[in-house]
């Protein structure tokens, strides 16, 4: 015996449709599907045609697809190539990078072993005494800018 489905809409109480599936037993045997003059079978209402599924191949010639799968092969290795050393030249970067930033971590240690002994590096001068003359500039550009906008308001 053979076993069918039905599917049934069926609005509920609320407003919203649902699908109800029902089975039940049948005793006629599951049709063949139907075929058309042409070749064509319906099959669920739907008309499928005869042969293999999916894209034909291409009558490409043998020699052609050989050549352009060496050279799409050609062409994987050099951007292979290109991105490595891309990557090796990122990495020789940050490796001087880090190299340049462990030697000033070294220099503020010294700077801070000086300190702890009451001594002040000649590098620390030269830093407090030219961000003085720094803010001595920058007070001097500030009143000159001052001047020139006074200038400019009281000339019509």
């Amino acid at each position: 015996m053979a076993e069918a489905a039905a599917l049934a809409v069926v609005p509920s109480a609320a407003g919203k449709i649902g699908v109800k599936i029902t089975a039940h037993r049948s005793r006629e045997a599951v049709r063949e599907p139907e075929q058309a003059e042409d070749g064509t079978q319906v099959v669920g209402g739907k008309v499928k045609k005869p042969g293999k599924r999916g894209r034909k191949p291409a009558k490409i010639d043998l020699k052609a697809k050989l050549e352009r799968s060496r050279q799409s092969a050609r062409e994987c290795r050099a951007r292979k190539k290109l991105r490595y050393q891309y990557l090796e030249e990122l990495v020789s970067s940050r490796e001087r990078a880090i190299c340049a930033l462990r030697e000033e971590l070294e220099m503020y240690k010294q700077w801070c072993m000086a300190m702890d002994q009451g001594k002040i590096p000649s590098e620390i001068k030269a830093l407090l005494t030219g961000e003085e003359q720094g803010k001595a500039q920058q007070n001097s550009t500030k009143l000159a800018k001052a001047g020139k906008t006074e200038a400019n308001s009281s000339n019509p």
